[in-house]
């Protein structure tokens, strides 16, 4: 995986919806899913959406939070 793809994706805010201006990575997980049940959006907005599904539903979004 490309690592710059990977801290777009994660920095990415959402443009639209109920979650609007949050981030990818701090969408809730149920929403994701709801997400991946009717379809991500097209382009590079849905396969960041569909990456960061991935990411929260194998438990892997701690090691991408940075510590201080």
């Amino acid at each position: 995986m490309d690592k710059q793809l990977l801290l777009e994706a994660i920095n990415q805010t959402m443009p639209f919806g109920k979650y609007a201006g949050r981030k990818l990575l701090e969408l809730p997980e149920p929403y994701l899913v709801w997400f991946a049940g009717k379809g991500f959006p097209e382009g590079k907005l849905g396969q960041q959406l569909a990456l960061v599904h991935e990411i929260k539903v194998n438990g892997l979004e701690t090691m991408l939070y940075q510590s201080d």
